[in-house]
């Protein structure tokens, strides 16, 4: 088996909470080395989130294994000599505070380009580097609020909604972060000059809301929640409630699948209602609704197993771990803290050839890997011991 495709690449990660540590989990699980440097205080304060498993979050020991801690005082003088020695030989910086915040302790990108000019430097922020809301507070729903996304949440003649699902933190900030780093590293790799990436969670929340801006531009207007094409007008792509409480989701938007779906319904009369829109469409959208609770869900998965007709039950995150598809593909991973215990994770998504996803660490006590970090600058034991004493890691 070949090593993991970003083995011998080092991250220092700065970042806490959401977007940063999902970023540095997808390149520790692609093989790179993430150190997660926190302060010496409560560190990453996801740790202590609740419900916690025994001393930890769930959420915390899902979102960073494959990584070391080490705990430093970056505003003490030797706290960052060290951080800069770490820098020296590091392939990336992951940092997630405001913007200036890094300048002020002497270890942004400039300082450290200095020392190291191939370095990739990624600082992922609500709003960016520069420009009028840089230095303002925000979290996932202001990012999508600003970038039209908030907007589109919901269903048509009702409020926008708090999407359950951190849009602008994981797409924006997380996914949006390895890729501007992926590119940046290839790039440093064959120029020896690394790049300073910029990444806001607005920006990149933005540059993906790719179907309600082309609407905006095709009817010169801003389409209204649950209007437009897959948005909830269409009666062949939306979720219908059925007999028992449950829900379906039908995403029949080819001709061939509508077809087949209406006569698996024994309904070959709504074919002719395919695309439609306006009244026709509401009209439509009523009649499969009561379609689909004349039956529970069992009775449509069923056919939706039966007839290859984009049918699919709209699942609960406790039964997604259940599904033959997803237990195929293994997206879930058992794992054993030696702290927490057991702990379910879901599993690198990525399948790459000559690659096995493994869990190789488990997510790291506050400074579990101080003394060996620093062990591998030179510094002794009586070193490690001294430095604690004066508050420094």
């Amino acid at each position: 088996m070949r090593e993991k495709p970003l083995h011998g690449v080092r991250v220092l990660d700065l970042t806490r909470l959401l977007p940063g540590p999902i970023c540095t989990l997808h390149l520790g699980d692609m093989g790179a080395d993430v150190i997660k440097v926190e302060d010496t205080g409560a560190g990453d304060y996801v740790r202590w989130q609740e419900p916690l498993q025994v001393v930890h979050s769930p959420y915390f020991l899902c979102l960073n294994r494959n990584k070391r801690s080490v705990t430093l005082n970056l505003r003490s003088e030797t706290g960052h000599d060290i951080f800069m020695s770490l820098a020296k030989d590091a392939d990336v910086i992951v940092e997630g505070f405001r913007p200036g915040v890094v300048d002020r302790l002497g270890v942004g990108y400039d300082s450290v380009r200095e020392i190291n000019p191939r370095i990739v430097y990624c600082a992922i922020s609500g709003y960016g580097q520069d420009g009028p809301y840089r230095l303002r507070a925000g979290h996932d729903v202001n990012y999508c609020s600003y970038a039209g996304v908030t907007d589109q949440i919901g269903v048509g003649g009702g409020p926008p909604v708090v999407p359950n699902f951190q849009i602008a933190d994981l797409l924006g900030g997380g996914a949006s972060a390895a890729m501007g780093i992926l590119g940046a590293l290839v790039d440093a790799k064959v120029s020896g000059e690394g790049r300073y990436v910029d990444i806001s969670m607005t920006d990149c929340t933005l540059a993906h809301a790719v179907i309600p801006f082309t609407n905006m531009l095709g009817y010169g207007r801003s389409l209204d929640r649950g209007e437009g094409f897959i948005s909830g007008e269409l009666p062949c792509y939306n979720i219908y409630e059925t007999e028992d409480g449950r829900y379906m989701s039908l995403g029949a938007l080819e001709e061939k699948f509508w077809h087949m779906f209406c006569d698996a319904a024994g309904r070959p009369d709504l074919k002719e209602k395919h695309i439609v829109s306006g009244d026709a469409a509401e009209s439509a959208r009523a009649e499969v609704a009561e379609l689909f609770r004349s039956q529970p869900q069992s009775y449509w998965i069923a056919v939706g197993e039966e007839h290859d007709c984009c049918l699919a039950p709209v699942l609960t995150i406790a039964e997604s771990l259940e599904n033959s598809q997803l237990q195929h593909r293994e997206m879930f991973v058992d794992t054993d803290h030696p702290i927490d215990g057991p702990v379910k994770q879901i599993a690198f998504p990525i399948k790459f050839s000559d690659y096995q996803f493994t869990v190789d660490r488990h997510a790291p006590g506050h400074g579990e890997h101080t003394a060996e970090i620093l062990s591998e600058l030179g510094y002794t034991a009586d070193d490690v011991e001294d430095m604690k004493a004066q508050g420094i890691v």
